[in-house]
């Protein structure tokens, strides 16, 4: 019990504490050294569990290590363009994310929010399984809106404007959107049976594989 709080904790701490210190670092004029150590901190951290988890772990390992020195020796490079790390980690996600969920609307695939309602509802009705396809392409459309907003502001206007959009902005948004969908699905299919979100993610995490 101790121990899950003590993780709850940590990784309540990450999400604001993250944030703030990266927006802090695109405020300031004087924390380029800071900046670009917070900046790559995700990065290298993914980079490490990947290799750690690689089959091939020393090779990874080595080679990460000699990314590390590429890294310090164009330590200067970064500390005047961290921002621009900043920005390729928030749109890499979006465009990420729209891809998930653009790539099973191509004919012959099924819908990834018909897979997740699927998971808890199936069988699905066929006003349900028009209306998950709908919210998919809802989802697809609104992180390919987010990719194309984080990059205008962030070439268009100052570094601080963009870091309030991306560090304070961008998770408020993606929740109003669950919100909005949630009370539309409740107006569309008023028969359906609430469920939480993550019952669903159970449920299709325990449904057998299918290509997308």
């Amino acid at each position: 019990m101790v121990r899950r709080i003590a993780r709850w904790l940590g990784i309540a701490a990450l999400v604001i504490g993250y944030p703030l210190l990266a927006h802090y670092t695109n405020e300031s004029a004087h924390s380029g050294n800071l900046g670009a150590l917070v900046s790559i901190a995700p990065v290298v951290l993914i980079a490490l569990m990947l290799a750690w988890n690689s089959p091939r772990r020393v090779i990874m390992l080595g080679v990460l290590a000699l990314s590390c020195v590429a890294l310090w020796a164009g330590w200067s490079a970064l500390e005047q363009h961290f921002g621009l790390v900043y920005w390729l980690q928030n749109v890499g996600m979006q465009l990420i994310l729209f891809m998930t969920f653009g790539r099973t609307l191509i004919a012959g695939r099924q819908p990834l929010c018909t897979r997740f309602a699927e998971a808890v509802h199936a069988p699905l009705t066929p006003q349900h399984e028009i209306y998950a396809r709908q919210v998919t392409v809802a989802w697809t459309l609104f992180f390919a809106v987010m990719a194309v907003v984080s990059t205008g502001l962030f070439f268009l206007t100052p570094l601080a404007t963009w870091s309030i959009f991306s560090n304070f902005l961008t998770l408020p948004l993606v929740a109003l959107m669950f919100i909005v969908e949630y009370g539309v699905r409740r107006r569309v299919l008023p028969d359906v049976r609430y469920t939480h979100i993550l019952d669903a993610v159970r449920a299709f995490r325990n449904t057998p594989a299918r290509p997308l």
